[in-house]
């Protein structure tokens, strides 16, 4: 095979096949004598068929994942070669590169082992694979890549096959009949064990997920029955106590699950425990769904009851549900301790896609560190009301016997909380209240005890960020409900006060049950877990509520009616609709959360005249009034205002029409950028002279250069 020495020369392949591998392709040498790759030149956009076709391979079924990512912004080299890359990531088999299959003991991709008279069992992953390879897309012609294959067979560093059919050494004698159990296989499984779903119902979506990669075989089903069974004994004997003492039991867990602690702090005289765990299914999930969105944070969970309250990171998955994508168990939330394990936690994210970046970050706690929140994250923060309207709410009908004192109470503060825009004196109106309804002690001893020190602080930041929807207020209560049924129902004596307890809880039950949750969702399986997974939200229960269900009072507009949809005689009272401190009698609201009642009321309410518009709205019409105001004496202060109010309700403009259209493909069509003509032949690897004069040149043509690359760089973003 000779050898080229230009990407020029090396042929484009385009396989007619909707899914190719490299058998497919004709290979080529590229480099120079003493050093070269095996390469071959396709389509950028058919990169994916040819991932998916490597990952068919029938002697060494895969998976392949992203083992490092680099990327560059068109414009950003002066000189380049034919084969710099504008894009780089670098694909490895998923059973490798470690190898966690040496030595024969507690293996660390799992906390178990297979106790078989046969010989040791293999791991179901990393087992020191070395097939990898490399996609490059190409800096100066972005619609190809070139992959360069460094290491096509499937084997060990000792030379040996390492997983497959054959693989001898695999699970035993019955290593031929099932060759591979991937990591989805295996969580699919172990989530339905941990959620309690009859053991003939594991086995047969088992056997499916098996049968796509070695066929139908009696043996199969033999041996993947043992397989589950075991795995089940295993789980329902498992102990979050690795060791009796606390401190080196975590310490062991730690160890043995390195990939999935992305910090780790340990107590000392100076500093304060820090423990952040992110599994790699949690990643992908935060890059996947956090980048140019919203990553939203449940705080000081557990702050009473557990030995060391929980801090959750969250994005809004496919379906605007609250997705938990870290989880950092910590007593210290100190400026300089918040920084180390959020910088790490970014890194880790940016290793693997180094453009990903967060379009907003949405808090639930006034005391949270915004300005360093602003830094990190280098996007605006909001505020979401959720966790102050349940915390008032449960209070409030805890403490209060009479419903309709109940009703009153949380009426008023809410007609607080909106006068932080009307101009309203908070202290007198405050004053007020409590003289009102001075005989409901208990409740009042409780709002002076934990609010009224700080209320101050919690209006001002309502009145300073931008509030969150309603939506998303019903997405995080969701979650902590969710949280709070999986931790705090446990019977062992102590165990709140262990943090391997709580390590064991998220990282097994919890992570399962969400995992399930998108699988079901996102393969069209299980759907009773994805029905339930639907309508876990109020926001999506509300939805299923007809308009004609909800009766408004016309003339007062003091309360509606909401018939229920289970009994269609039973009436469901709202009060002070349209608000976000709207009361419902039923019983998930008297339990102190956001029920659907309320929801659909308010979303009637919004597009009808005589009703206040939510918070949310409020706040932001509050922002562009505050962009549009004219400055007293600073004319160019308004220029500024008047360009930012546009450029927002542009993009606000954008956003809807993508939501509302059916055919993403029209929206891009219509978008104003477009491809500026190139005005001069240029070079590989030299770039037009005319980029090279400075920018104070009067030369009109340096300005239409400059100006295109502008657009280019603005569309490479847009993909």
């Amino acid at each position: 095979m000779a050898i080229v020495e230009s990407v020029g020369k090396i042929p484009l392949q385009d396989p007619s096949e909707e899914e190719f591998g490299a058998a497919d392709l004709t290979w080529t040498k590229f480099g120079t004598a003493e050093h070269h790759d095996v390469v071959a030149l396709i389509p950028y956009d058919r990169v994916d068929a040819f991932i998916i076709g490597e990952c068919s391979n029938v002697e060494c079924p895969t998976r392949f994942h992203i083992e490092r990512g680099r990327k560059r912004t068109i414009g950003s080299l002066k000189e380049y070669k034919d084969d710099e890359y504008l894009e780089y990531r670098l694909y490895w088999c998923s059973f490798g590169p470690e190898n966690y299959g040496e030595g024969g003991g507690i293996l660390p991709s799992r906390r178990y082992r297979l106790n078989t008279r046969n010989r040791a069992a293999r791991p179901q992953s990393m087992r020191g694979c070395t097939c990898h390879f490399v996609v490059k897309r190409l800096y100066a012609r972005p619609s190809l890549a070139l992959i360069i294959y460094n290491e096509r067979r499937h084997i060990n560093k000792s030379g040996f096959i390492c997983h497959g059919p054959l693989d001898r050494d695999a699970i035993g004698p019955g290593a031929k009949k099932i060759p591979y159990i991937c990591n989805e296989i295996q969580q699919q499984t172990m989530s339905m064990i941990y959620l309690g779903i009859p053991e003939e119902n594991i086995l047969e979506k088992h056997i499916e997920g098996i049968q796509r990669y070695c066929g139908s075989d009696a043996k199969v089903s033999s041996l993947a029955s043992q397989y589950v069974h075991k795995l089940g004994m295993i789980i329902k004997r498992s102990t979050h106590e690795l060791d009796l003492d606390d401190q080196a039991s975590i310490r062991m867990w730690i160890e043995r699950n390195r990939k999935s602690v992305f910090f780790h702090q340990d107590t000392s005289e100076s500093d304060a425990f820090i423990l952040g765990i992110q599994t790699e299914w949690q990643l992908q999930q935060m890059i996947r769904f956090g980048h140019r969105s919203v990553i939203a944070a449940d705080s000081t969970f557990g702050v009473k009851r557990l030995k060391y309250p929980l801090f959750t990171l969250l994005v809004f998955d496919s379906r605007q549900h609250a997705l938990p994508v870290a989880w950092v168990i910590t007593r210290s939330f100190a400026k300089p301790d918040v920084s180390k394990w959020l910088k790490a936690l970014i890194d880790r994210a940016r290793s693997v896609e180094p453009g990903w970046k967060v379009s907003g970050f949405l808090i639930d706690d006034a005391a949270a560190e915004i300005d360093l929140l602003r830094d990190i994250f280098c996007c605006p923060v909001l505020f979401s009301l959720w966790r102050v309207r349940r915390s008032w709410l449960r209070n409030i009908v805890k403490k209060c016997s009479s419903i309709e004192v109940q009703r009153e109470i949380f009426k008023r503060l809410g007609t607080i909380v909106y006068s932080i825009w009307g101009g309203i004196n908070t202290a007198l109106a405050l004053e007020q209240f409590m003289l009102d309804f001075v005989d409901q002690t208990a409740f009042m001893e409780y709002f002076k005890t934990s609010w009224l020190p700080k209320l101050e602080m919690w209006l001002s930041t309502m009145r300073n960020f931008q509030l969150g929807s309603q939506e998303a207020s019903g997405a995080l209560e969701a979650y902590h409900v969710k949280l709070k049924a999986k931790l705090f129902d446990d019977s062992h004596l102590g165990a709140l006060q262990r943090v391997d307890w709580l390590v064991h809880r998220l990282t097994t039950e919890l992570h399962s049950s969400y995992w399930l949750d998108r699988y079901a969702d996102e393969s069209d399986s299980f759907q009773n877990v994805k029905e339930k997974y639907i309508l876990s939200t109020s926001w999506h229960r509300a939805l299923q509520i007809p308009d004609y269900a909800v009766t408004l009072d016309d003339r007062d507009h003091l309360f509606a009616k909401v018939v229920s949809q289970k009994d269609s005689s039973l009436l469901h009272l709202v009060w002070n609709p349209g608000s976000e401190f709207a009361f419902c009698d039923c019983s998930w609201s008297m339990q102190g959360n956001l029920c659907k009642h309320v929801v659909k009321v308010n979303m009637i309410c919004e597009n009808l005249k005589g009703y206040q518009p939510s918070m949310s709205f409020r706040s932001f019409e509050e922002v562009l009034m505050d962009l549009w105001r004219k400055p007293v004496d600073d004319s160019f202060a308004l220029d500024l205002s008047l360009a930012c109010t546009h450029q927002m309700l542009d993009q606000i403009q954008k956003l809807v029409e993508l939501n509302n259209s059916a055919d993403i493909g029209t929206v891009v069509n219509n978008m104003p950028l477009k491809w500026v003509s190139k005005k001069s032949r240029t070079y590989i690897g030299k770039p037009s002279s005319i980029l090279a004069l400075p920018h104070g040149s009067s030369n009109t043509k340096s300005v239409v250069v400059h100006k295109k690359n502008r657009k280019r760089k603005r569309l490479s973003r847009l993909r």
